[in-house]
């Protein structure tokens, strides 16, 4: 069932529900930066809690590819988190909507999902966490402090991402400074599910140790083999459901 709700913007949010047949929980899956609820990772993470079954809820964050409203230039992790929020605000009015619920992102997906556990956690029974923005400090290792300058000066940073020009406002970097994810690891005592590609030089493996060396609860890293930040070939998708799934009936 598709259907579009406003967020506290007054803006459209496509929303995406899946209902189990006995379902024994529910899942909120967010996509990351430039993708959307219909990216083949996406919808991969979310057809594995469907296969366990659990209730689904994915949607198109605003600015992102998909079929909810906003630009791409004024997305950021703060518009990504409030869109969560207001989706879960929704959720709550729905017949399908139980707590604790499971919470599953990629990138700045994972961001939201990992940070409003740490801040929620009584409502959260589970995070899966793919390729998570750990913090601003780590992200800006991703340029050289001349780019970050001329970024910070013009106000403007381009991107290349496989032919598409992405350009991204200085704001898109001051937001994650809002979004530490160590500064209250310490409240994520619940089942955490870490993931990330072998070779993911945007939010690569040792950024993921560092989350996870300071987790305090059960807690899971894998790394998948030869994979970039974004899991798009189908033998590192078949992995990644197998490993989840395993993950999934475990935590029931």
């Amino acid at each position: 069932m598709k259907q579009f709700i406003k967020n506290r913007k007054n803006q459209n949010i496509a929303v995406l529900v899946e209902r189990a047949e006995n379902p024994q929980g529910l899942v909120f899956v967010v996509h990351g930066m430039g993708d959307s609820k219909d990216s083949d990772h996406i919808k991969t993470f979310s057809k594995c809690f469907f296969d366990n079954n659990y209730n689904t809820v994915r949607f198109d964050a605003t600015g992102s590819f998909g079929e909810s409203d906003g630009e791409f230039e004024d997305a950021n992790i703060l518009t990504y988190y409030e869109d969560l929020e207001d989706v879960l605000s929704w959720s709550r009015s729905q017949d399908f909507y139980q707590e604790p619920f499971i919470l599953c992102g990629h990138s700045l997906g994972a961001t939201s999902s990992v940070f409003y556990a740490e801040n929620n956690s009584s409502l959260v029974k589970a995070v899966f966490s793919a390729s998570a923005v750990i913090n601003a400090e780590l992200s800006k290792k991703n340029y050289s402090l001349e780019e970050l300058n001329n970024w910070e000066k013009t106000g403007w940073i381009t991107e290349d991402w496989d032919g598409f020009k992405a350009k991204f406002k200085w704001s898109y970097m001051q937001a994650k400074e809002k979004f530490n994810l160590l500064k209250m690891v310490d409240k994520l005592t619940i089942p955490t599910f870490l993931i990330v590609g072998e070779l993911d030089d945007n939010t690569p493996p040792k950024n993921q140790q560092i989350l996870f060396d300071k987790l305090p609860g059960k807690k899971e890293l894998h790394i998948i083999k030869n994979a970039p930040h974004t899991f798009k070939e189908k033998e590192h998708l078949e992995e990644v459901c197998k490993i989840m799934s395993e993950w999934i009936k475990n935590i029931n």
